[in-house]
């Protein structure tokens, strides 16, 4: 038996075979009238009655009985379903319409308005479908404008907070190197004790605000993902012996032990970045310190190895007041401490140790807490680390020498670029005590001036941010002139942003101090660059 097959634009085909209904009938007619015909035929010729007549009329009332039955098996059934199956067809190919259905009155009118029923409930189906559809399309699209609109206010707050933070940073570090200059400068002066006290008050206070600025572009250098780790040699045990050693005044005025304690195993050398290790280990001491009274913080390194790996665990243990179990995990937040009163009793903003957990992240490592009320905290860090394969090379380890007494050091002449008059007094006072020639200049056109027309120098401090001419305008000018290829260019700026470095030395400086200048750092970074000179 023949069946139907689909093709490949899903259109039904008809059977090979294929033979109408009404085409059937007529056959089915016309066999059983023959049939009748033929049994009177037969009886006649036993009888031997047939005549020519009566066999002709037997032949029409065949003809016409067969096309009667014919005309009829059309009209009723095979038009019928001949409309329905061509309805059927136009609706697989998307064509909701309804078929014409003929009224017979029977199962064929019946199954024609069913099918159109079906149509019906497919379209209104379809329709809700293309509504939904556009519903969600617009949403979004709306949904989509939304996002790009909020993200590009996010960029565009972002990008504000940036620059607010590079102006804040540039306009009180500015101010905060003529106060931490200036005591200084008081400082070195022999002054009655009362004034010395009153004066490292005053210094330690202006270094309070130093940190809390550092706290701030550092959290905001972390969150934009802007900060890069340094990946060079130190001295591990140096590092941290320094900064416990910085934070024993304060644990005396505790009346805290401060102990270190460094396993046997702990390289001496490792690569990494030394800044951002001891500000990890900086924040958790001065904690640890910080809440604890009359008690121990013990801090102990010792080196965590598993296959193929070698890492550097740090823990801090105090018996200090300890920390809430419900909030272990609010104490890294932003600006959260683990009691509201806190802040009053201790001081503090409550950054250091998020700004501690981000730089852990940062360097893949990880930051736990174990804390008790009454008892004392722990805090852990475990962090990836790298030997130093030059180790044992005692040419690297050995610090290079810095004296006074060489011949460039204090021999000099220094043009100090510099707008700001309080700057200018307290970096010529410096330099004039080391025995440095200085010269000032109040902007970059004016530094060119003075390199033109004085006698030579060896180096330039040069600020950034200037008027009539900026600092790396000025560098530029200097380094297309031959003359000056070989001078030393330094630049002397409140600007510490990130970026603001790389974009010192793309102008041709060959170093960068950040304000507030300290007056030990740039004395050293002078004398470096003099020494690399005369040799």
């Amino acid at each position: 038996m023949a069946e139907a097959s689909e093709s490949s634009q899903g259109v039904v085909s008809r059977p090979r075979a294929f033979r109408s209904l009404a085409s059937k009938y007529t056959l089915f007619s016309a066999t059983l009238v023959f049939w009748v015909m033929a049994t009177v035929l037969a009886y006649d010729l036993r009888e031997d009655n047939v005549t020519l007549p009566k066999g002709l009329l037997l032949f029409v009332i065949v003809v016409l009985v067969s096309t009667a039955i014919s005309r009829f098996t059309t009209r009723l059934m095979a038009r019928p379903l001949t409309q329905l199956q061509a309805g059927i067809t136009a609706v697989r190919n998307g064509q909701l319409q309804p078929v014409p259905v003929s009224r017979t009155g029977d199962e064929i009118e019946f199954l024609g308005d069913s099918f159109n029923a079906m149509i019906e409930a497919l379209a209104r189906s379809q329709n809700e479908i293309k509504q939904q559809q556009n519903l969600l399309e617009r949403g979004i699209k709306e949904r989509t404008e939304q996002l790009q609109k909020a993200l590009q206010e996010a960029q565009d707050a972002n990008l504000a907070k940036s620059e607010f933070l590079a102006n804040v940073s540039h306009e009180l570090r500015t101010p905060m190197n003529g106060v931490i200059g200036m005591l200084d400068m008081v400082l070195d002066n022999h002054l009655a004790p009362e004034l010395v006290e009153q004066l490292e008050t005053a210094q330690r206070c202006a270094y309070s605000l130093l940190m809390l600025l550092n706290d701030l572009l550092d959290l905001s250098k972390v969150e934009a993902g802007k900060m890069v780790l340094e990946k060079i040699p130190f001295d591990l045990r140096v590092l941290l012996d320094d900064c416990v050693k910085a934070h024993q005044p304060k644990a005396a005025q505790n009346s805290v032990d401060l102990r270190l304690e460094i396993a046997d195993e702990i390289s001496a050398r490792i690569v990494g970045d030394p800044l951002r290790v001891r500000q990890i280990l900086s924040n958790l001491v001065s904690n640890a310190v910080k809440f604890t009274e009359h008690g121990t913080v013990v801090v102990r390194a010792e080196p965590v190895c598993a296959p193929g790996l070698f890492n550097l665990q740090f823990s801090v243990v105090d018996s200090g007041t300890g920390i809430p179990p419900d909030k272990l995990l609010s104490i890294f937040d932003k600006f959260t401490q683990a009691d509201g009163s806190v802040s009053r009793k201790y001081g503090g903003t409550g950054l250091g140790l998020a700004i501690t957990k981000k730089l852990v992240e940062l360097h893949g490592g990880e930051m736990s807490v174990e804390s008790e009320l009454g008892v004392g905290t722990t805090f852990t860090v475990t962090l990836p680390a790298e030997r130093d394969s030059r180790e044992h090379d005692a040419e690297l380890a050995a610090p290079l020498p810095v004296s006074p007494s060489c011949n460039a050091v204090g021999s000099g002449r220094i043009l100090v670029v510099e707008d700001n008059v309080v700057n200018q007094k307290v970096v010529t006072s410096a330099l004039a005590k080391r025995g440095y020639s200085i010269e000032l200049a109040s902007d970059g056109r004016e530094a060119l001036a003075k390199l033109d027309g004085s006698p030579a120098f060896d180096l330039v401090l040069m600020d950034i941010q200037m008027p009539v001419l900026d600092g790396l305008q000025a560098t530029r000018l200097i380094r297309q002139d031959p003359r000056w290829r070989g001078l030393k260019i330094v630049a002397m700026t409140a600007h510490a942003m990130l970026g603001d470095k790389e974009r010192c030395i793309e102008a041709g400086m060959d170093g960068y101090i950040s304000k507030p200048v300290h007056t030990t750092h740039l004395l050293n970074t002078i004398d470096g660059y003099l020494l690399q000179k005369t040799s």
